[in-house]
């Protein structure tokens, strides 16, 4: 893959028809690339693409699909989708995601205690999507710190994103974080995604605790893209 600033990319989202990927959704599609939000039923999956559509002031820029054509169809499939259906959601995308690079959004969050930091055996999610995958599959975890308020609004955002996966599809996906206008740093190996999703749970105790609901992270020290 090669720099973002020339690739325009097909972009699957999984799980796009809630607020997350529907943020996600925008940003990419302001950015040029080419978007298909995938959902369990067509319908659904369409009218989210619509709603997107209305936001772009485009009838036709974003389209919706069920989960298996949109991954089918896509350069690089991203889910979004809650934990509690990620095991279940990755067994069932499998066989559709062979040899692509494949976003991983999901943060094991696990009610009531949401606040509480609580990984999985393979020690996170974007690891246990892997395990589930298979090695033909480059799993990359990232934009599991930012607030889908900041997302849906055209502001400038002040969270930056960290990305963990292997180095070249890393270094793609921090590209498409910059094209959603974002700050994205590489983050190393998908074992650190270990630290990158525990980071959420401490997040949702800051907004419990300050009344807010878009807390996030800002690395410092380092020379701003």
């Amino acid at each position: 893959m090669t720099d973002n600033a020339t690739t325009k990319y097909t972009i699957g989202i999984i799980g796009g028809t809630g607020k997350e990927g529907k943020g996600l959704a925008y940003r990419w599609a302001k950015a040029g690339h080419k978007i298909v939000i995938g959902s369990r039923q067509a319908e659904k999956a369409l009218a989210a693409a619509a709603d997107v559509n209305q936001m772009l002031g485009a009838s036709e820029t974003v389209t919706g699909l069920e989960n298996d054509k949109t991954a089918l169809q896509a350069d690089i499939v991203v889910l979004t989708v809650p934990f509690a259906v990620h095991v279940d959601m990755c067994t069932y995308l499998k066989p559709f995601v062979q040899g692509k690079i494949f976003v991983d959004v999901t943060v094991p969050l696990v009610p009531p205690r949401v606040t509480r930091v609580q990984m999985p055996a393979e020690g996170s999610a974007a690891q246990q999507a892997q395990a589930i995958l298979g090695e033909s599959v480059q799993v990359v975890s990232a934009f599991q710190n930012i607030s889908y308020e900041h997302l849906l609004n055209d502001e400038e955002v002040a969270c930056d994103v960290l990305v963990c996966g292997p180095k070249e599809a890393r270094e793609t996906i921090v590209g498409l974080v910059r094209d959603a206008g974002l700050v994205g740093w590489s983050g190393g190996p998908i074992e650190n995604s270990v630290v990158v999703e525990g980071l959420t749970s401490v997040l949702i105790g800051l907004n419990k605790q300050f009344g807010v609901q878009d807390a996030g992270i800002r690395l410092t020290g380092l020379p701003r893209p």
